[in-house]
């Protein structure tokens, strides 16, 4: 089973916000997690974004790849992906 630390989409229309998950490759954007990683909040000025650092250390280490945008998030939180 290969996994991916993605983006899910979770919220009201047009006030989405995401959680940042660990999940199996093979299921959808919105489908089942293995584990919640953190949460990320992108309306208004101030962006809110939470990560458990630790997990996210844990499933890097266990091989998994996080996506484009998940690497971005954590790059601008001052962790390395």
């Amino acid at each position: 089973m290969s996994v991916k630390i993605r983006l899910s989409r979770v919220g009201r229309k047009h006030q989405g916000s995401f959680r940042i998950v660990a999940q199996d490759t093979k299921t959808k954007r919105g489908g089942r997690f293995l584990e919640i990683l953190g949460s990320f909040n992108p309306a208004g000025s101030d962006k809110k974004i939470i990560i458990k650092g630790e997990r996210i250390k844990f499933w890097l280490s266990r091989g998994a790849k996080a996506t484009e945008a998940v690497a971005k998030i954590l790059k601008t939180n001052g962790r390395s992906s």
